[in-house]
Parts: C-alpha cells; sequence; structure tokens
C-alpha cells in the first residue's frame, strides 16, 4: 500500500529499478561461530521528494516512536554511527566492525575508530577514494599498479600500508589486495584499520561477514519478515521486525547449544585434553618404525630391494602424508 507511514521510493542496486519499501539497516554481533541480531532501523530516505507518506503528526517526537522516525530519515552513515553508540552504551563486546562497501569510506573509518572500535570492510574501487601512500594521495587502483604481486595460489595478491586522510585527521590503514573468486582476472581489495592483523586475518576475519547474509536469508525465507506485516504504521513495522529478530535468536541459541561442542564449558576443555594431538616427533618416530617392521620382515641387502620396500611403504601412508614425503625426496 501507498499509504504505509514513511513509505519511501528506494533504488534496488540488485534488480536496477526503483520500488517502495524501507532499507533495513541491521547491527548484529558475532563471535564467529553464532550470529545475534543487536539493533536495527527501517530506513526511509532523507530526501523529502522520494517520500510518498510522511510520518504521523500524532506521535511526540520526544517518544521513542518519534526518534525512531527522525532516525528512518538520516543518512544510513549517520545511522550506523548512532547504532555503534548504542551498542557500546550497553557494553556489548566487539573489538572489531565489518561491513561492505556501503560504508567504506575515509569519514567512516574515522569517526568508527573514534568510538574505540576497529575496521575490517570491502574497500571501494573507485578514483574519488584516495589513501595516502608512498608519499601522496592515491585510489586503489594507482596503488594496486605500483606494486609486484605475489604469484602461485597465494590467499592474497598484495598487502601495502597506507593511510586515510580527512581534513587535519589521520588514520594508518592496511590494504590487503585478494583474487575475486567470481572473475579470477579481477580483484578485490579489504581495508583494516588493526594494522596488528596480518593478511591472513585480515582475510579470515572479514570472511565472517558472510554469517550475515545467512542471517536475512533464514529472516526472509523462513520467517516471514516481508510477508507476516500489513500494517501501516512505522511503529508496528518496528514491532514486527523486533519479534522476527528475536525467533531468529532463539533458533540461533538452539543451535549453538545442541550442535556446537565449545557450548559444553568445560567440558569441552576436557574432551579436547583427552585427545591430544601427536606432535611432529612423535608422528616422526611412529614413522621410523613402521619402516623399520617392513624391513625386519623380509632382511635383504639388495639395493633394488629396499626401494621396492620403501615404495611399499609410502603407499601405506595416508596420500596427503605420502605426497609431502616423496617432495621432500
Amino acid at each position: 500500500s501507498k499509504k504505509v507511514e514513511l513509505l519511501a521510493r528506494l533504488y534496488d542496486h540488485a534488480k536496477k529499478e526503483f520500488s517502495y519499501g524501507f532499507r533495513m539497516l541491521t547491527l548484529c554481533w558475532s563471535d564467529g561461530n553464532t550470529l545475534l541480531p543487536v539493533s536495527h532501523t527501517l530506513l526511509s530516505t532523507e530526501n523529502t521528494k522520494n517520500r510518498l507518506r510522511e510520518a504521523s503528526r500524532k506521535v511526540d517526537a520526544r517518544s521513542n516512536g518519534g526518534k525512531q522516525r527522525k532516525l528512518a530519515q538520516q543518512k544510513a552513515t549517520e545511522v550506523m554511527l548512532q547504532l555503534l553508540q548504542e551498542a557500546k552504551a550497553a557494553d556489548i563486546p566487539a573489538r572489531h566492525v565489518l561491513f561492505d562497501t556501503w560504508f567504506c569510506s575515509p569519514a567512516s573509518l574515522l569517526k568508527i575508530h573514534g568510538l574505540g572500535y576497529d575496521v575490517v570492510a570491502m574497500a571501494k574501487k573507485t578514483e574519488k577514494i584516495h589513501y595516502l601512500h608512498q608519499g601522496c594521495l592515491q585510489d586503489v587502483k594507482a596503488i594496486y599498479k605500483q606494486h609486484r604481486k605475489r604469484r602461485g595460489r597465494s590467499k592474497y595478491l598484495l598487502s601495502v600500508e597506507a593511510a586515510v586522510v580527512k581534513g587535519e585527521e589521520s588514520l594508518p590503514v592496511r590494504l590487503v589486495f585478494v583474487r575475486n573468486r567470481n572473475h579470477r582476472k579481477d580483484w578485490l581489495v579489504l581495508v583494516t584499520t588493526d594494522m596488528s592483523l596480518t593478511a591472513e586475518e585480515v582475510i579470515r576475519i572479514y570472511g565472517k561477514r558472510w554469517g550475515i547474509e545467512v542471517f536475512f536469508k533464514v529472516c526472509k525465507s523462513f520467517l516471514r519478515l516481508e510477508k507476516d506485516c500489513r500494517s501501516l504504521s512505522y511503529d508496528a513495522m518496528t514491532a514486527h521486525v523486533s519479534i522476527v529478530f528475536t525467533r531468529y535468536m532463539f533458533l540461533a541459541v538452539e543451535q549453538r547449544e545442541c550442535k556446537d561442542a565449545r557450548s559444553l564449558g568445560e567440558l569441552f576443555y576436557l574432551s579436547v585434553d583427552e585427545l591430544p594431538d601427536v606432535c611432529f616427533v612423535e608422528a616422526m618416530r611412529l614413522l621410523l618404525l613402521l619402516f623399520v617392521e617392513r624391513l625386519q620382515e623380509k632382511p635383504m641387502l639388495d639395493e633394488g630391494k629396499i626401494h621396492e620396500q620403501l615404495q611399499g611403504f609410502l603407499k601405506e601412508l595416508p596420500v596427503l602424508l605420502s605426497q609431502k614425503l616423496r617432495k621432500c625426496a
């Protein structure tokens, strides 16, 4: 219905067309295994020309509903900072903030770092955003062309240190260039403000962002995020999204307790201690003992026979270990 409160005309970048609705900006927390939604806002648009319906005048601007309506009419970058500030005020423990190219700008990186968080994000491949590298401001394409890339099957192509600059403020960052899995000749670039992270750690941590895509898929396909609410009130739609997120939290906690062995607490560590990994020295000792036993089965001095026994010994080993030993030889 076009009479929905704060309904906006928005551009769908996936379908390449305009449609009516809201953008759901969501802040989630994750420890790398379980993802939980923390806060959200149904964004309308700050452009009054694209808003089909204005906010209800019956709602007091000082109430929570009034504040939420005001937030819905702000820019997404401003709302993102507001959600992070609320999470920090609630003492939700977090070290890194992950997001894609939508929020990756020098101003956002500086403001998020000012809140006490480090950023791991996908940088924009555009000539409009510049990084201070080797004494001059350059875009990521120019930085990529200047350096020699890693060859072979490396997880990343290039890792360089740079800085983001906004006015008189600057912040050191690390740029990690990786291959695009969908187009092997193309590349993507990750940026982080945590200089203690290696390139491999940056890639690993950013990979955890995929959890929010799974979260959206579950909410839309199984929890009826887009279908259960037919109200015209902005408050009702906000409440509906909160209920859907609560349902997902129940499912996430249940999955963690039933399938993740780490939820057993101290029992998990006790079970790990009962099955310690075989150290390298002990593994080599066991391999040598096995080979000696093979030789003792048929005592021989002929070099050709010994070579035949060695080949038979290697065939009995696991494929991966056998390949490694053959390469060493």
